[in-house]
C-alpha cells in the first residue's frame, strides 16, 4: 500500500474531507490556505485563498457545488468549488472550530469558539442556492449550549438536531428549533472531544477524544456502543464502509514531539475492528501527530493530515478486501 505524498501546505493540517463521490479531496491548515486534490492521484486541482488566518473546519456538499470553511479569523466563507471563488462570508466575534452541512444541503452549522467574554455558540443558516452570492445575514437558528463548550459538531439524521461533542468529554443531541438539549451523556469521554464521524447511514457515529479513546455511539440514544482504547491522545476517529474497521489517528501533543521518536511518539494510523473491538494493524508515516482521517466514500482509501504538513493518501491493496474480517464466520451475503 503505497501512499500518494500531498505537499501543498507550509504548516500543519487541520482537517480532510472527500467530497460524496469521492474523486475529490478538500484539506485545510494552519497555513490559511484550502487545498483541492485529485484523490486518486493526488494531483493539486486549485487552491481556495481568502482567510486570514488558521483554517479550522472545511465541509463540502452533497453535489460538490459549494464548500464552507470556518477560520481562526473570525469568518465564514462559502465558496464555488469548480471556480475558486468566494460568494459570501459572514463575520463572528470568535473563531469557527467546526462546520458542516446538512443532509438536504439547505443549511450549514457552525460551531464558534468561547473567548473573550463570549459564549460557545451553534449557529445554522439557511443557504440560498438560487443566489449564492445573497446569503441571510442573520443565523436562522442561533443558540448558546450551557455548560462545557462545543469542540466539534454534526448533523443528524433528518437535519432536525445536531450532535454536539464537548471539551468535558460529553456527547449530546440539540433540537435546532428550541435551542434545548434533547440527550445528553456526561460520562461519553473523560477529556475533550476532538472529533466526531458520522456513519454512512447517520445510525452511529464515532469520536475520538484525548482521554486515549474513541468510542462508536448509537445516535437515536448515545449509548456507548463499542470502545477502541489506545496509549496515546486521539485527534481523529473515522469509520469505513466495505469493511468493519475503524481507523484512528493521534499522537503525543506537537509541543512534547521533539523529546521522542517517531516510534514512540505513535504518529500511526490504527487500524481497529469495528465489531470484536481488537487492533487489526498500523500505518507509519508521518512525522508529527496525525490531526486528521477521512476515508474514502466507497471505502477503498483513506487520507490522513499530520502535524507535518503533509497529507497521505492510501489505496487500500487487494488483499485488505480479500481477509477473512471474522475468521471463519463469514457473513451470509445476501
Amino acid at each position: 500500500m503505497r501512499p500518494i505524498l500531498l505537499q501543498g501546505h507550509e504548516r500543519s493540517l487541520t482537517q480532510i474531507v472527500y467530497n460524496r463521490e469521492g474523486d475529490l479531496l478538500l484539506s485545510c491548515s494552519k497555513d490559511h490556505v484550502i487545498n483541492v486534490w485529485f484523490s486518486h492521484n493526488g494531483e493539486r486541482l486549485g487552491t481556495y485563498n481568502g482567510h486570514n488566518g488558521t483554517v479550522w473546519s472545511v465541509a463540502v456538499d452533497s453535489s460538490s457545488t459549494y464548500l464552507v470553511s470556518g477560520s481562526a479569523d473570525n469568518t465564514l466563507k462559502l465558496w464555488h468549488i469548480a471556480t475558486g471563488k468566494c460568494l459570501y462570508t459572514w463575520e463572528f466575534p470568535t473563531a469557527i472550530k467546526r462546520v458542516a452541512w446538512s443532509e438536504d444541503d439547505a443549511r450549514i452549522v457552525a460551531v464558534t469558539e468561547q473567548r473573550m467574554g463570549y459564549a460557545g455558540a451553534i449557529r445554522v443558516f439557511e443557504i440560498n442556492r438560487e443566489e449564492p452570492t445573497q446569503q441571510p445575514a442573520e443565523p436562522l437558528y442561533f443558540f448558546n449550549p450551557l455548560g462545557s463548550k462545543v469542540t466539534v459538531a454534526a448533523f443528524a439524521p433528518l437535519s432536525e438536531q445536531i450532535v454536539t461533542g464537548h471539551e468535558s468529554g460529553k456527547v449530546a443531541r440539540f433540537d435546532l428549533k428550541s435551542g434545548e438539549e434533547v440527550l445528553g451523556n456526561e460520562k461519553a469521554h473523560l477529556e475533550p472531544v476532538t472529533d466526531l464521524q458520522m456513519a454512512q447511514d447517520g445510525t452511529y457515529f464515532i469520536t475520538s477524544s484525548k482521554d486515549k479513546c474513541a468510542r462508536i455511539h448509537d445516535t437515536k440514544t448515545l449509548a456507548v456502543l463499542k470502545t477502541f482504547t489506545t496509549e496515546t491522545p486521539l485527534n481523529s476517529a473515522s469509520i469505513t464502509p466495505l469493511r468493519p474497521y475503524v481507523i484512528l489517528g493521534g499522537g503525543q501533543e506537537a509541543m512534547n514531539v521533539t523529546t521522542t521518536s517517531a516510534r514512540q511518539g505513535k504518529f500511526e494510523c490504527r487500524f481497529w475492528h469495528k465489531v470484536l473491538e481488537e487492533e487489526v494493524g498500523r500505518v507509519k508515516g508521518h512525522f508529527g501527530p496525525i490531526n486528521t482521517i477521512a476515508v474514502h466514500p466507497s471505502g477503498k482509501s483513506y487520507a490522513s493530515g499530520g502535524e507535518d504538513g503533509y497529507v497521505r493518501v492510501h489505496w487500500f491493496d487487494e488483499s485488505y478486501f480479500r481477509t477473512k474480517v471474522y475468521g471463519d464466520l463469514e457473513p451470509e451475503q445476501d
